[in-house]
C-alpha cells in the first residue's frame, strides 16, 4: 500500500495499537510514516468491509431521556459554538449564496445551532439512525448515503463542514476534488481533522485519542492538509487550532479513555444513572483541567486539532 498523499511505497514504522476506545476489536494495526512525505497513516488499511465493523451503531450523538443525557447535550451546544462562529465568519467572507452541506453530520445538532443563526443547512451521514435524529430532533434535513454518489448539482453549494471526516477515508484527495465540484465559485470548506504535529501527540504517542486506530486511516498534521487542499484546487485562508469542543475533551480522553461518555454508550456499559452521571462529572473535571495546556499548544500553532478555511479557487 503505498502512501495516498505522494504514492512513494517507503514506510517506517512508528508504533502498533488496537481500538483502546470503543474496543471493536482486539486486532493490533501499526502507524506508519511515509518514507519520503512523512505523512502518517495506519498499516495496513482494513477493507470496507472490515472498517465498517469498527464503526459501532451509536457511533454519532444520539439524545437520551436522562439527567446526564441532557447535561451531555446542553455540554455538547455550548462548545459546539465554536464551530459553529467559525463556519458563519467565513460565509459572511463569500459572494457565493445557497445551502450549506455538512458531511458526516451525525444527528445534526451542528446544523440546527447554524439554521439558527439564519443560513441553509442540510446534513449527510452514513448512518440511517443519524438521519432520522437529525430530521425528527433537530429539525434539519439530513440524507443518508455517500456524498461522491450523492445527487447534487455542480456549482451549487455555498459551503461544505466536514469535522472530522477526511481522516476516516480512503481517499480523502479524490473527497476533495469532488467537494470543489459542487461548491460555487468563491464557495468555502472548513474542514477539520486530528493534528499530528500537535503537542499531545508528541507526548502521548499511540495513546493520543486523535490516532483512533483503526477507524483513522490517515493522520494529517496542518502542512499535510495544506498540500492537500492546494492540489485539489483550493486556496488556504486560515488556520484555527484550538476548538474547545474536541481539544480539552481529546486530552481527557486520551489520559481516561474509559470515563468518555460516548465510548462507554458505544460499549453498552451496564450503569445507574447515579454512576453514569458522577463519572460524566468527573470527566467533565479533566476536560476542565486539560483547558489551559491545549490553549497553549495551540497558541503555539501545535493543538491537537486544526480547522481550516479554504476558498474554491
Amino acid at each position: 500500500m503505498s502512501c495516498p498523499a505522494c504514492g512513494s511505497a517507503k514506510r517506517v514504522a512508528l508504533f502498533s495499537a488496537s481500538d483502546r476506545l470503543y474496543h471493536t476489536t482486539e486486532r493490533q494495526f501499526e502507524v506508519v510514516k511515509c518514507g519520503d512525505c512523512a505523512l502518517l497513516r495506519l498499516y495496513p488499511w482494513p477493507n470496507p468491509d472490515e472498517l465498517k465493523d469498527y464503526y459501532p451503531e451509536t457511533y454519532w450523538f444520539a439524545p437520551e431521556q436522562s439527567t446526564a443525557a441532557w447535561l451531555e447535550e446542553a455540554y455538547r451546544r455550548l462548545v459546539l459554538r465554536d464551530h459553529v462562529n467559525f463556519v458563519v465568519s467565513a460565509l459572511r467572507r463569500t459572494e457565493a449564496t445557497g445551502p450549506v452541506l455538512d458531511i458526516g453530520c451525525g444527528g445534526a445538532l451542528f446544523g440546527r445551532l447554524l439554521r439558527k443563526r439564519g443560513y441553509e443547512c442540510v446534513g449527510l451521514d452514513s448512518s440511517l439512525q443519524a438521519a432520522r435524529v437529525g430530521w425528527g430532533v433537530n429539525g434539519v434535513p439530513v440524507f443518508e448515503g455517500d456524498f461522491l454518489n450523492a445527487p447534487l448539482r455542480p456549482d451549487s453549494l455555498q459551503a461544505v463542514t466536514m469535522f472530522h471526516v477526511l481522516e476516516h477515508l480512503y481517499d480523502p484527495g479524490k473527497a476533495l476534488a469532488a467537494i470543489r465540484r459542487l461548491l460555487k465559485p468563491d464557495g468555502r470548506l472548513v474542514v477539520q481533522v486530528p493534528n499530528a504535529a500537535s503537542w499531545q501527540f508528541l507526548l502521548l504517542g499511540e495513546k493520543w485519542n486523535g490516532v483512533d486506530v483503526p477507524r483513522h486511516l490517515v493522520n494529517f498534521r496542518s502542512s499535510d492538509l495544506d498540500k492537500l487542499l492546494e492540489g485539489a484546487g483550493f486556496e488556504v485562508l486560515r488556520h484555527k487550532y484550538f476548538s474547545l469542543r474536541d481539544n480539552p475533551a481529546g486530552l481527557a480522553s486520551s489520559v481516561a479513555p474509559g470515563l468518555d461518555p460516548m465510548a462507554r454508550r458505544v460499549r453498552r456499559i451496564s450503569e445507574t444513572q447515579g454512576v453514569r452521571l458522577w463519572k460524566d462529572l468527573f470527566y467533565l473535571g479533566l476536560v476542565v483541567a486539560s483547558v489551559p495546556l491545549t490553549f497553549i499548544e495551540a497558541m503555539c500553532q501545535a493543538g491537537s486539532t486544526v480547522m481550516i478555511e479554504a476558498k474554491r479557487k
